[in-house]
């Protein structure tokens, strides 16, 4: 997952979320103001156990 965070005037943020790469970097260009591109990786164990 890709996350865009905008910090806007008077203290608002503003988060958007992307499944791919290319979407979020296109959004990113055409946004104004300080910005940050951020990828998010979960590194989450399985929810199944194998049974032994």
């Amino acid at each position: 997952m890709w996350v865009i965070t905008v910090y806007c005037e008077e203290n608002k943020t503003t988060m958007f979320e992307f499944e791919n790469e290319e979407e979020a970097r296109e959004m990113f260009k055409s946004l104004p103001g300080l910005r940050i591109l951020s990828e998010v990786i979960y590194n989450d164990p399985p929810l199944v156990r194998e049974k032994r």
